[in-house]
């Protein structure tokens, strides 16, 4: 199995990948997917955003709230500015009302429409999530279920979905299981294991692409 650093590693606010970042991840691709790229964003009025499992018992002293609330307005944890985060909550909280993408505004009230269901389980993880979205007439536009397995890592059960985690059997020029191949492999290239990870990196992305990662 072939893991990069951006796996590993993963840019957003925390404290926690998983209570976290996922849930923003899962928030703003429900809403980018499935109501703004189908062109249905301006038929919502109304969305809910159900927590299970962990994400529930744990999720407010994690941050989970707060991450949906953010991704549901269009921010992504890598990219979100941290500066407006108290604004945008406090702004979100006080009127009872949410943009969407940042710019479909609609009454949201936070414990009617973000419950967290601490005694019950979505069935393939503890760390659940169900986004549901409502026309005027109470019409459900889409559903899906989410899954923040770690890391950052979100996944659904739906055969479209992103980041789905499989097995990656990419060749690496330098390729190891375990410590000492690392160091095997470094002493047999004349390569320190910075230089290594590099090269490994090229196997998914350009030398320019992995400088800028990396500065991020």
């Amino acid at each position: 199995m072939s893991v990069s650093t951006f796996d590993l590693f993963k840019i957003g606010i925390g404290p926690s990948s998983s209570h976290t970042v996922g849930p923003m991840r899962a928030a703003e691709r429900f809403v980018h997917r499935w109501l703004l790229d189908p062109g249905r964003l301006h038929e919502v009025a109304r969305i809910r955003a159900e927590m299970f499992g962990s994400l529930a018992l744990t999720g407010r002293g994690h941050g989970t709230d707060k991450a949906v609330l953010l991704g549901l307005e269009g921010q992504r944890p890598n990219l979100i500015d941290p500066d407006i985060i108290p604004a945008t909550l406090a702004r979100i909280r006080l009127s009872k009302r949410i943009r969407l993408m940042g710019t479909h505004e609609i009454a949201f009230d936070e414990k009617r429409d973000l419950p967290m269901n601490k005694r019950q389980k979505l069935p393939y993880h503890t760390n659940g999530m169900r986004f549901t979205a409502f026309d005027a007439a109470d019409e459900v536009i889409a559903t899906r279920d989410y899954y923040s397995v770690g890391g950052g890592f979100v996944v659904n059960t739906d055969d479209a979905a992103e980041d789905r985690i499989v097995a990656d059997t990419t060749p690496l020029p330098h390729a190891f299981a375990s410590g000492d191949e690392m160091l095997a492999q470094s002493a047999r290239s004349g390569l320190s294991i910075a230089a290594m990870m590099f090269e490994n990196e090229q196997a998914w992305r350009s030398p320019d692409d992995i400088r800028a990662g990396l500065r991020e």
